[in-house]
């Protein structure tokens, strides 16, 4: 069955990596229902998805593309064995840890129905940063996340609605042509190769489709 293994909030720590200070990389568990909608532009709307949740860095995070952010308790696990260490739910930052739920391998623009009304839309895989790295503190992390193709999915609010630790899961509507967020990030990040065919996805973020297209070959 496919689950929300934990719904995760910030608790706004320093943050040396970058110039804005603060960061809401660290998110902990919550153990209520937590109202989830879209929050508007990047810059200028509510930043986060999950009343209750704050971002710092509002240049590059938040906003309706970047409403939630999901990562999986099996690819946690990988990295467990990887690294040699344990990883909590929310370490790598994200608002929903899930549970039998193949975020890595969800089609851009397929629906996912989360619990009674909550409707979400994955639009693009997480690029690994200088905060994420310093959390880390692994050496290289920024490469070695990268490389594993394991980015976890961000998700647009197509209907508001609340989410729970628990709540059921079903993806719906899955698109055909068949672009998955690993396979996206790869093209974003290792295989530009793919660049052409992510461009043409439907239902990426369209300032991503644009500064994407200015790196295609002959447009340089």
């Amino acid at each position: 069955m496919s689950t929300i293994l934990s719904v995760n909030l910030a608790v706004p720590r320093p943050n040396p990596a970058k110039e804005v200070g603060v960061t809401g990389i660290d998110k902990r568990p919550v153990d209520h229902p937590v109202p989830v909608r879209a929050p508007g532009p990047k810059t200028t709307g509510l930043h986060s998805g999950l009343v209750g949740d704050q971002i710092f860095d509002v240049q590059h995070h938040g906003g309706d593309d970047q409403a939630v952010y999901a990562y999986a308790r099996e690819d946690y696990d990988w990295w467990q064995t990887r690294l040699g260490r344990p990883l909590a739910d929310g370490i790598f930052g994200e608002n929903l840890t899930t549970a039998g739920v193949d975020v890595n391998g969800a089609v851009i623009g397929e629906r996912w129905h989360v619990g009674s009304r909550l409707v979400l839309q994955p639009t693009f895989g997480r690029i690994p940063c200088a905060t994420f790295q310093h959390r880390m503190g692994e050496p290289h992390w920024v490469r070695t996340f990268a490389s594993a193709a394991r980015p976890g999915a961000y998700l647009r609010v197509l209907e508001p609605g609340e989410v729970r630790a628990g709540d059921p899961v079903t993806v719906e509507d899955r698109p055909a042509h068949g672009v998955t967020i690993a396979r996206a990030f790869r093209a974003y990040l290792t295989e530009p190769r793919l660049l052409p065919e992510l461009v043409a996805t439907e239902g990426i973020p369209e300032d991503l489709r644009a500064t994407l297209a200015e790196r295609l070959p002959g447009r340089r």
